[in-house]
């Protein structure tokens, strides 16, 4: 087992946990307000500090872990959903009218950046959780469809499935029982890169007021609302910023060594 691959899902492990064990317990309330308590130094006490409504921030970190994973995870299940079948039948029906569309489709949504079409959509239609989730799944799509297309073309010329439709499969048939089982490393591999850019979108959009909104803790929010205290409290705004930034890795090295253990010609040609 590679050391990146222990190494993040270690560290995605912790967050994992935190984010679960949030729902039975946590150090303290993230609804109460306490002004005298606030902006504490970590300590006994509080392991992590208070914010500047004395709240306990370990208590923000983990429970605001739910909504940055909650949004990830669905973001990417659909763009996987919508972007894998597009992808099989774009690769099934190469060089047709089918594949011409969502081939431009994809290059329509990839010519704008993925941040600017969430705030677009955020702005549009609201702030909060739900469309933040729809944001970040739209441009998730033709990224899996792009690459399923471009796996599954490959496959299309093997013998086994010139064999497959010898036999008489239609090309769906072919797509979902040889096509997919094939390009399924990949698309796991893909899915931990999208988590984590997930994560920073959802990080990104509730910094700028369009992600979730209170009371729901939000990693990006406490960094928003941190920002004009950095010169007084500064874990405030480090430790929001350092869970990021450790969750993000954990899923980049997971995604790394995942790559490697289900691709071992990659880790041939590391070594």
């Amino acid at each position: 087992m590679s050391r990146n691959l222990l190494i993040g899902g270690a560290l995605t492990a912790l967050f994992v946990a935190a984010t679960l064990l949030s729902f039975f317990w946590t150090p303290g309330d993230v609804e109460a307000l306490d002004i005298a308590r606030r902006l504490r130094p970590p300590g006994a006490e509080n392991l992590l500090g208070t914010d500047h409504f004395g709240r306990d921030i370990l208590s923000m970190i983990m429970v605001g872990a739910r909504t940055s994973i909650a949004v990830a995870l669905v973001a990417v299940g659909i763009g996987m959903g919508l972007g894998v079948p597009l992808g099989l039948a774009a690769a099934a029906n190469s060089g047709g009218w089918l594949d011409e569309v969502i081939s431009r489709l994809s290059d329509l949504i990839f010519a704008f950046p993925s941040l600017v079409i969430a705030i677009l959509i955020t702005a549009v239609f609201g702030a909060g959780a739900i469309n933040a989730i729809i944001a970040i799944g739209i441009f998730n799509i033709p990224v899996f469809a792009r690459l399923t297309r471009g796996a599954a073309l490959s496959l299309w010329k093997r013998e086994f499935i010139m064999a497959a439709r010898v036999s008489g499969k239609s090309r769906a048939r072919i797509s979902a029982e040889h096509i997919l089982p094939n390009v399924a490393n990949l698309l796991i591999v893909q899915g931990t890169i999208q988590f984590s850019l997930g994560i920073l979108a959802e990080a990104a959009l509730s910094y700028v007021g369009l992600g979730a909104q209170p009371p729901v803790p939000s990693w990006g929010r406490m960094l928003a609302d941190a920002q004009t205290m950095v010169a007084l409290a500064p874990h405030v705004a480090i430790i929001p910023g350092l869970a990021i930034v450790f969750m993000v890795l954990g899923l980049n090295l997971l995604g790394d060594g995942l790559r490697d253990a289900l691709d071992p010609r990659l880790k041939v040609m590391r070594t």
